[in-house]
Parts: structure tokens; sequence; C-alpha cells
């Protein structure tokens, strides 16, 4: 018979009793040695340890795998949208894809070494014909949220009275325990979310699991020598605001991973083309293209570094997924509303995703006083201002060169003569370009800079130069309730609302008064 590593995942299911395990070469090995050894044959291959994890190469992995080659217990601290829940789910792909245990057991009890009366009761009934059952890597991970109502009877377990009536045996006796979230865990991983929000009291319930392996409910001490990989989340923030990781609690997690935003926009958009939800449908019918993208990666750029966002809170990853989700849908709605099979994402799409980042930043009190929306569009008028040099001059140097006139002039020049532009979402694509062609120079100033262009992306540049125009003054965008509209920066000056005409008319219901005390 082969050993039993050697032995594929339909050959180990046909063994149904202890006997048959046995003979097999099966050896009771701890999660943590069974991480450890997966992972070293991961790493011997080349064999990709955490797919689908992105920027953290360097950082993060490495250190990760460190852990699991020291078995240790690991706490991953770091701002919110840093993949930390998504690592410790990645996980369960470095334990055997089954796993052997007593059939009925609660606690996933070892058939070498089991752990529950009934397995141990079992076991000396009924010896090598003990039926053994076997659990799939996917149902060893137990997550939980820490939320402050989070109980130990939750965690650990509690005496079960009705059990205790029922099989008559007083609460010190292990079988009337009704058991939580980690005895059910042992030999598996098992991962609380948002420690610090756990209240203390709960936390130093926690002390002896991971150190001595026994708990105590009611009062009563109970040695279970779990067999448990603990994954704790954190957010640095939580430290001072909601609660905080008592010390000893802290000093018994082994290591401590800090977390990190991407270090560049071509990590970020890899990560957002990744995890934005796009249906097939909105494929076939929205085409995008990296300019977009690079808009929607450099908001949350703009954001991190904003005075008016709390630094300390972060910007998530989900900022810049759920923009470019409703970028497409912005274009998808366009598309249906105008019965058109196909069309081309536009700047004004981009900036009608302000909805997406209003929710994903917390705003400090001078932002809170500019409005989360007027917030919004500004950090994505920053993301406009920052990507329009890598496409089209810089304005602020066009003007002072000497002998040479800008390349903005004409479009200047006409904006000047006071002809107004408004650009509308839900335009058609027939619309949408008529309104670009009528503005002289604008493009003139595209094909020379990028000659070699589809129609499609010409005219999204032209609409991006309008935009980033703006950005830099040389003309002015106004918002509409349907798009926006541009014009000349002095008229928008001039068109002000003015009191003016109110004080006249102020003038004009005093005159009679002072005409009759006269």
């Amino acid at each position: 018979m082969p050993s039993y590593s050697s032995l594929s995942a339909d050959q180990l299911q046909q063994l149904t009793t202890l006997g048959a395990l046995k003979k097999s070469g099966y050896q009771s090995r701890s999660v943590k040695q069974e991480l450890r050894d997966n992972l070293i044959a991961k790493l011997q291959s080349k064999e990709d340890v955490f797919p689908g994890i992105f920027g953290y190469e360097e950082t993060v992995i490495p250190e990760l795998q460190r852990a699991i080659l020291a078995g240790h217990h690991i706490n991953l601290l770091g701002l919110r949208g840093q993949a930390k829940t998504r690592i410790a789910r990645l996980l369960v792909g470095l334990l055997d894809e089954y796993m052997p245990v007593v059939a009925g057991s609660e606690l996933n009890d070892d058939p070498l070494q089991p752990l529950s009366v009934f397995a141990k009761n079992l076991i000396a009934e009924h010896g090598d014909d003990t039926p053994v059952a076997w659990v799939h890597r996917n149902d060893r991970y137990t997550e939980k949220l820490a939320t402050p109502d989070v109980s130990v009877a939750d965690l650990i377990g509690d005496a079960d009275p009705i059990k205790a009536a029922t099989l008559k045996l007083p609460y010190s006796d292990e079988r009337v325990i009704h058991f939580g979230l980690i005895p059910r865990a042992h030999r598996g991983i098992f991962v609380i979310n948002e420690l610090p929000d756990l209240q203390a009291r709960i936390q130093v319930s926690l002390f002896n699991i991971l150190q001595e392996g026994d708990i105590q409910i009611r009062g009563f001490k109970v040695r279970l020598p779990l067999d448990i990989q603990f994954v704790f989340t954190a957010n640095p923030e939580d430290y001072t605001n909601r609660g905080s990781i008592v010390t000893p609690l802290k000093d018994r997690i082994d290591a401590q991973i800090i977390t990190h935003y991407p270090k560049s926009i071509e990590i970020g958009k890899r990560i957002t083309k990744q995890e934005a939800r796009i249906k097939d449908v909105q494929k076939g019918m929205v085409t995008s293209n990296e300019v977009i993208h690079d808009l929607v990666e450099q908001v949350a750029v703009e954001a991190r570094a904003s005075e008016f966002v709390d630094a300390k809170s972060g910007v998530s990853a989900r900022l810049t997924i759920s923009a470019y989700e409703q970028v497409v849908a912005g274009a998808e709605r366009r598309a249906l509303i105008n019965g058109e099979k196909q069309t081309y994402v536009r700047v004004g799409d981009f900036i009608s995703a302000v909805p997406a980042v209003t929710g994903k930043v917390e705003l400090v009190y001078e932002g809170e006083q500019e409005g989360a929306g007027i917030v919004a569009e500004k950090l994505m008028g920053k993301a406009i201002r920052t990507l329009f040099l890598q496409y089209f001059p810089d304005p602020d140097k066009a003007k002072k060169l000497k002998g040479r006139p800008s390349p903005y002039k004409t479009v200047q020049e006409w904006f000047g003569s006071g002809h107004t532009v408004d650009m509308l979402h839900d335009a058609s694509t027939k619309d949408y370009r008529a309104v670009l062609d009528q503005v002289p120079g604008l493009r003139d100033i595209v094909t020379e800079l990028h000659p070699n262009e589809t129609p499609e992306h010409t005219y999204f540049l032209m609409e991006f130069l309008l935009h980033g125009l703006s950005e830099y003054s040389l003309i002015s965008r106004n918002r509409l309730t349907a798009g926006a509209q541009f014009k000349d920066l002095l008229s928008s000056m001039f068109t002000m609302p003015s009191f003016g005409e109110d004080d006249d008319e102020d003038d004009e219901d005093e005159k009679p008064q002072r005409g009759r005390r006269r």
C-alpha cells in the first residue's frame, strides 16, 4: 500500500476506519507543523503562496512566511482596506486538502490523539473499527468579527443546564459543556477580526488558550490542549479610539506584521482590476482605458495626502474598487438610455463617481465644514491635475515661454469670446462628439501629441484636456446638475451672483417711506 503522503484525495476518503488509517502510515501533526511543511513545499517548488496579493512581495509576505516557519500566532496590523482578512483566508491553502477526524466528534478529534470524552470513549469501545471521517481544509477555517457584545460563551463555551439535567451530570463534567467557536476550531485556523473591539475581559479569556492550552468554564477548569493557529487583525486607530489590545495578550501573540497601502499606482491598478466586480455584459458594452484606471487610483493617492481627510483612519482600497465599478456603471447607464450597444468611458463618468468616494473617506473638522461631496470633487480635480501633465504640456510653463504662443491659446481665446460648452453625463455619442468638435484647436492639440489613437480615445483625451485646463485655471468649469459647463475664467467671475440688484430694490422700497416721513 502506498504511503499516506502519496495518497490522492479519493484514496484518502476510502480510509473509513481507524485501522485502515493506521495501515496507511498516517501520523499526527500539529496545525502549525502542517502549515510549515506545506509552506516549505511551496517555496521549494517556487509556487505562489499568496495568489492575488499585490504590493506585499518584499514586505508583508516574507514576514508572514517567517512567522509560519517559526510556528507563531500572527497579528496583522494595518489601516482598513489593506487585505488583512484576505491574507488570513489564504492561509487555508497551506493546510492539507483533507484531514482525518473521529466521525461524529464536535472538536475535530485526531483519531490518534483524541481530545474529547466522546472520541476517547468511542475509540475505547470500537478500537480499530472506530469510524473515521474526512474534513476538507475549507471547513478548518473559522472567522469571528470582534464586537463589544461577544461573550466568553461565544468564543470558548458554557455549561449546558439541559445537558446536565438530562445526563444527570455536574457542571464540572466536560460532557455538559456546549463548546464555543474556538474549541470547535481545533486543528484549524481561527481568525479574530478587529481584535481591539473585543472587550478587555474577553481578551483575558484567551490568555490560557494561547499559552497553556486549558480553559475555565463557570469556575471549572477543563484541560483542553487545543491545537489552533490563531490569526488576529487590528487597526492601529483602534488602539486609541474604540479600544486596545491588552498588554498580556499582545505579549502572547508571537508576530505582529504591519501592512500598508500600495506603494505605486501600478500596484493599485492591479488590485482594482482584480477586485472590481465588472459583469460580462458590462465588459461587452463599455470600453475602458488606462487613463481612467490611473485617475481612479490617483484619487486614493490624493485622499491619503489631503488636509481634509483623516490620515489616521486611512483610505481603503475599496474606494478605488467602488469608484471604478461606478465609472463602468455610469457608462453602461448612458448607453442604455441612448439605446447604444457600445460606449467608451468618459471623464464625465469618472466625475459622476463621487458617491464611491464620499462614503470611503473619514473627514477631519475642516473637511466636514467643506462637505463630503465638495471634498470628493476636489480630490477628483486634483487627480485630473496630477495626471494631466503625463499627457499634455504644463500650462504653467507654457505661459512663461518667450517667443512661443501657448499651445492652449486657441482654445482659451474661443472661450474668451463668450462661448460655453455643456458636457452632459448622459449625452449620446453623437452629441458628445459634436460638443467637443465645436471647440477650435482642441482636436489639433490632441492629435499632435497623440497621433495614433483611436477616434474614441481621441475624443476622450479632448474631454480630458478641457477638464485639465479648468484645473489649471485657464478656463472655468462649473458643476451642472447633469454634467459640467466650461466657459471663460473671467466671465465666470463677473457673472457671480450680485447683491447690487437687491440693494436697489431695498432703496426703491425705502424712497416712498422717506417721502411720507417728510
